[in-house]
């Protein structure tokens, strides 16, 4: 992300962290940190991981202070280990520390993500099947988190409700019928000839109607166990996707793997990960 622009989202979304955090200032900084004092300082890590949101961080820094020189010790997707370097800041330090945990907050969730997400990808291999995220994401934060996915190798799903109809149980309970599920495809395709359509199935036999609809994409096998998929899949044979969710765990992700499935999706790469440890060390100028 270092040679990427950031979306004004996420600008934004950095001005309304620091808004939160530094208030109308940073008092500790005021009183106790002479006003002139230059430091340098580095964001090391304090156990392994994967890189992300490594431009977000560098940003808060630059927004605090303009006078705040950033380098970039590891680019988005790049591993870390125990020790490494991320990020070195110099200048004065009332605008280091106020920026801080800001830098921190951003980005430790970040690297959590991209660290459980590259964990998942290679649990998987060697099988062909792909890790999605889904929508479970944190309010404000989803460009943020779907890219820290795509940094530890996941693919992302759809970014939201408006680049694919994606038709769930819910949607379903009004009515069920055949015949209005395919006018409802045969609409999306025409109004939107790239949009992709996926429907959930919780049963072989939803698996074997959906199989005679026209322009069906991607088939959501949701919670089924794992012989249940495996039966899927020889039901299917390639003619459309199948997405496996609902229940995945990475204790469990190499067997959903090797039924045949095209994807996995987790909302657990986002909406539950523990952030990875990050910590900022301050020394002289």
């Amino acid at each position: 992300m270092s040679d990427t622009q950031l979306p004004l989202s996420v600008v934004t979304l950095i001005q309304l962290a620091l808004m939160e955090d530094v208030g109308p200032g940073d008092v500790t900084s005021r009183y106790f940190v002479p006003e002139d004092a230059t430091s340098s300082a580095r964001i090391f890590a304090k156990e392994d991981g994967v890189t992300a949101g490594i431009e977000v961080a560098a940003e808060v820094f630059r927004q605090v202070d303009g006078l705040l020189s950033v380098r970039v010790a590891k680019d988005d997707s790049e591993p870390f280990g125990k020790g490494d370097t991320l990020l070195q800041i110099a200048g004065p330090t009332r605008s280091i520390l106020t920026a801080e945990r800001t830098a921190l907050n951003f980005l430790q969730r970040l690297c959590g993500v991209a660290t459980q997400t590259r964990r998942y990808v290679e649990t998987v291999k060697p099988h062909a099947t792909k890790i999605l995220d889904t929508r479970k994401t944190t309010p404000g934060w989803r460009w943020l988190e779907k890219h820290a996915v795509a940094c530890g190798g996941g693919t992302n799903h759809r970014m939201g409700l408006y680049d694919m109809a994606m038709v769930k149980d819910n949607h379903l309970l009004a009515d069920d019928a055949q015949a209005d599920l395919q006018a409802a495809i045969d609409a999306v395709k025409k109004d939107h000839p790239n949009m992709r359509v996926e429907l959930e199935a919780d049963t072989l036999d939803q698996v074997k109607r959906f199989l005679e609809l026209r322009g069906l994409d991607v088939i959501l096998l949701d919670n089924m166990s794992t012989a249940t998929m495996r039966e899927a899949v020889e039901m299917v044979k390639g003619k459309v996707e199948l997405e496996a969710s609902g229940g995945v765990t990475l204790e469990r992700i190499a067997e959903i793997a090797a039924t045949g499935v095209d994807y996995i999706s987790s909302g657990a790469l986002t909406h539950s990960v523990r952030s990875v440890d990050l910590s900022l060390e301050l020394s002289g100028a």
